[in-house]
């Protein structure tokens, strides 16, 4: 009887012990982004950036997984399901691109984890309670590009985008927001991210003749457009999204860059804003870091997305610990109310005050508008 008592009493020890050994001494943070492939422009300075993060927050150390998924939304899918099941992950980050972004934000609602998209994505109702979005949404940033094209006469424009969702995004705001504001439609042409030439598309904007031409493409990739279309002799603006806001495109587009109009965050150009703004702290520090490492002007729009996740993560985590221990739902949960209750979230790239519907959280401060000059980013008049 009384070894029958004991063996009891022992289940009944471990089974109330059984929480406290799914707790943790680190919290785990696994990010999925694109370092090789098509998008690796966008990928490597989100990864490069994680030199630069802290390792430990509220004394508790940073245990941060990097794979690559190349921008193959399979592979995002694949590696975020490894987070959950093999690391435990508290918060997962991901990706680079819009696709594989979608991917990641879809298991990591499924499993309850805080996730921090690295590429703007669409948030829809299933994918709201625990994802967010780092970059700025295509709206806030679309908007400042429309006013530009108002400002400058500009009456019928031109769309060459990728054919996938981020090409979407850009299109059905171009729809949304310029149309309304007196802006026709002159044309519009698609193209895979993978492609190396877009002359047929080009051709027909140019038959087009729109006083304007936006392009919905990202990273290197987004330089085709703007070098072909410089090339069979388009003389009107080019507009380009955040989503090329790189050295990498002044480099392959070279002199075809000059006179770009591209939107931006305030990243880029941190030595430009007034002392008050709340993204100039943040925004000098990554830069000086990462130019330090990396060589003058390699500053990136996307290397202010990761390095944005986790200044977002030294306000929430602190508040997070004082409820529940890393390695626990719990704690998932307290990320994700501390993410709702902590306002004025200051980072490289603007200013988030997310809410349960606002999973972005960011207002006009987080965009500037760029054009190159002499090889350069300057600010556009």
């Amino acid at each position: 009887m009384r070894k029958a008592y004991l063996a009891a009493a022992g289940v009944i020890a471990m089974l109330a012990s059984a929480p406290a050994l799914a707790q943790t001494s680190e919290i785990t943070i696994g990010i999925t982004t694109t370092t090789t492939g098509p998008g690796a422009a966008l990928g490597i300075p989100e990864r490069n950036a994680l030199e630069f993060v802290p390792k430990e927050i509220g004394g508790v150390p940073l245990k941060v997984i990097v794979l690559d998924d190349g921008g193959d939304p399979t592979t995002a899918t694949t590696n975020a399901r490894r987070f959950v099941t093999e690391s435990k992950a508290d918060i997962i980050m991901g990706s680079a691109l819009t696709p594989p972004t979608i991917a990641v934000s879809n298991v990591a609602n499924e499993a309850g984890i805080p996730h921090f998209g690295l590429a703007p994505f669409p948030v829809t109702p299933e994918r709201t309670k625990w994802s967010v979005v780092m970059p700025q949404p295509v709206p806030i940033m679309g908007k400042v590009l429309y006013e530009h094209m108002k400002a400058h006469n500009i009456k019928t424009v031109g769309y060459i985008g990728y054919s996938d969702s981020y090409g979407d995004l850009w299109f059905n705001d171009l729809k949304n927001q310029a149309v309304p504001m007196g802006i026709t439609i002159a044309d519009e042409e698609r193209f895979a991210r993978p492609d190396t030439s877009v002359t047929g598309q080009v051709l027909k904007l140019v038959a087009a003749n729109p006083d304007a031409i936006l392009v919905g493409a990202s990273g290197t990739a987004a330089a085709l457009p703007q070098t072909e279309l410089r090339e069979r002799g388009y003389q009107g603006l080019i507009y380009q999204t955040h989503g090329a806001a790189s050295m990498d495109f002044i480099r392959i587009a070279g002199k075809a860059a000059e006179g770009v109009i591209m939107a931006s965050g305030p990243v880029m150009s941190p030595e430009t804003q007034d002392d008050s703004a709340l993204t100039k702290k943040p925004g000098l520090e990554l830069n000086k870091a990462y130019e330090a490492k990396y060589g003058p002007n390699s500053r990136s729009q996307f290397a202010g997305h990761s390095f944005d996740a986790f200044e977002i993560l030294k306000r929430v985590i602190p508040v997070a610990l004082k409820t529940a221990k890393p390695g626990t739902p719990e704690f998932r949960e307290a990320i994700r109310q501390a993410l709702l209750s902590e306002k004025d979230l200051a980072a490289s790239q603007g200013v988030y005050n997310f809410t349960e519907k606002d999973r972005s959280g960011l207002d006009d401060r987080a965009r500037i508008i760029l054009t190159v000059k002499d090889g350069k980013y300057v600010p556009a008049k």
